[in-house]
C-alpha cells in the first residue's frame, strides 16, 4: 500500500500539498504520515497493538527519507543501515479499529553519532494518542558480520537529506 504524505493547511488535509505559511502552522516541520487502525493493528478488543505503533514509526521514518531525497534501499545496497539504539514510547489514549490515525513526526539535529526522531500519534479529534522518541545510528554492513562499523561522518547524500528531514517538508531551516 502507497502511503499518502498530507500537510495541514487551515486544519484540512490535502494530498501532495505543503503548507503555505509555516509561521502560523506548528506542524510545518514535521513529516506526516496519515493512517488507517485496521483488523490486523488491533488486538482481540479492537483496541491497537503496541507492535503495531512501531511499525508505524518504521514507515514514517522511511517514507520521510524518501522524500527527503534517499530511498532506504539504496542505502542498503550500499551496505548502510540505520538501526534503532534507543525506543521509548509513552502511550496516552487507546486507539480503536477504525480510527484515522495522523503520525506527526520531527527529525531533531544529530546529537553525536545519534539522529533523534520525535513522533506523535494524533487520534481523529487531534488528542495525543501516544509520544515516541526514536534514537537512530549509522552503520555499515558491508563485507558481513566482523566487519560491521559505527559511522561517524554520514556519506554526502545522507547528509543532504538528514538536512532536509531536520528542516522538515516545508525545507526551511529550523
Amino acid at each position: 500500500m502507497r502511503s499518502l504524505w498530507l500537510i495541514s493547511v487551515s486544519g484540512s488535509f490535502l494530498p501532495n500539498t505543503v503548507m503555505q505559511h509555516p509561521e502560523r502552522h506548528p506542524d510545518a516541520r514535521h513529516w506526516l504520515l496519515e493512517r488507517t487502525v485496521l483488523p490486523q493493528h488491533t488486538d482481540h478488543a479492537g483496541v491497537m497493538w503496541h507492535g503495531a505503533h512501531l511499525a508505524w514509526l518504521e514507515e514514517a521514518r522511511v517514507e520521510a527519507l524518501a522524500a527527503a531525497g534517499l530511498a532506504y534501499a539504496d542505502l542498503s545496497r550500499r551496505g548502510l543501515e540505520l538501526p534503532v539504539v534507543s525506543l521509548a514510547i509513552d502511550y496516552r489514549q487507546a486507539l480503536h479499529h477504525g480510527d484515522r490515525v495522523r503520525l506527526l513526526s520531527r527529525v531533531l539535529p544529530r546529537q553525536g553519532l545519534k539522529l533523534p526522531w520525535q513522533s506523535r500519534f494524533l487520534r481523529p479529534d487531534d488528542s495525543l494518542a501516544a509520544e515516541a522518541r526514536v534514537e537512530l545510528v549509522l552503520v555499515q554492513f558491508d563485507g558481513g558480520p566482523a566487519r560491521r562499523r559505527l559511522l561517524r561522518r554520514l556519506p554526502p547524500e545522507l547528509e543532504l537529506a538528514v538536512s532536509s528531514l531536520v528542516a522538515g517538508p516545508e525545507g526551511t531551516p529550523l
